[in-house]
């Protein structure tokens, strides 16, 4: 699966943002992603199979838990990929922060 479509899911996207903060268990992530999408947690489980298989989180036994923690390779190699892009908007949003700067040396 091309990393676009593991991240074009907005549950994944959402259980990567979990992940980033810090380890999470298989039941923790269950919890918010329940609360906050309404899917069971064998759909959940399934994300989390996705996010796995494709490189995105890594796994470990704890017990009877399972741990989930970010994988940080596949979204180095989506940054560089986006990275030819950047030139693109960079020069925009330098602009962009000119532009505010110079408003609010005005309104002093």
């Amino acid at each position: 699966m091309h990393a676009f479509d593991v991240l074009g899911d907005p549950v994944r996207r959402r259980i990567l943002e979990l992940l980033a903060q810090g380890e999470h268990s298989s039941g923790a992530a269950v919890e918010v992603i329940h609360r906050e999408f309404g899917i069971s947690q064998a759909a959940v489980s399934q994300h989390l199979k996705v996010l796995r298989d494709n490189g995105f989180a890594t796994v470990r036994v704890d017990g009877a838990r399972r741990i989930y923690a970010v994988e940080t390779k596949p979204l180095k190699d989506i940054d560089a990929w986006l990275d030819r892009f950047r030139q693109l908007w960079e020069p925009k949003l330098d602009a962009l922060a000119t532009e505010i700067a110079r408003g609010k040396r005005k309104r002093k």
